[in-house]
């Protein structure tokens, strides 16, 4: 859940760390719809494409069903023959303001690269 102790300025902090990592890696600095899509790329494990547009946007589903699974809202139900990643809905995501929710996203993102980097040592 949202840390209710962490500052505005170390959630901001957090972020821009994570920003700047990634733009390292990858030699420019994405926007939310391009870490939703590598998200789902990597959760669903089958290299970097190609793939359609659709597919991209079930891509952008598949991860931010695994963000919110980190609350508890999803929870991966099964995975098919293609090896596509199904989740279900446990609970609805509460209503908020798009700047609520940006940042709602923002902080799923950094709990699900700090749980890739406890894995990965």
């Amino acid at each position: 859940m949202l840390d209710p102790l962490e500052t505005e300025a170390q959630f901001e902090h957090r972020w821009w760390l994570l920003m700047t990592e990634l733009k390292e890696r990858f030699g420019k600095k994405p926007d939310l719809n391009a870490l939703l899509l590598l998200i789902g790329v990597q959760e669903l494990g089958q290299g970097l494409g190609p793939f359609t547009k659709e597919q991209k946007q079930d891509l952008m589903h598949i991860a931010t069903c695994r963000l919110f699974s980190i609350s508890g809202y999803y929870e991966l139900e099964r995975v098919d023959e293609d090896g596509w990643p199904h989740y279900r809905l446990l609970q609805p995501v509460p209503f908020a303001t798009l700047k609520e929710q940006e940042r709602m996203l923002k902080w799923h993102i950094l709990e699900y690269f700090a749980q890739q980097e406890d894995l990965n040592g």
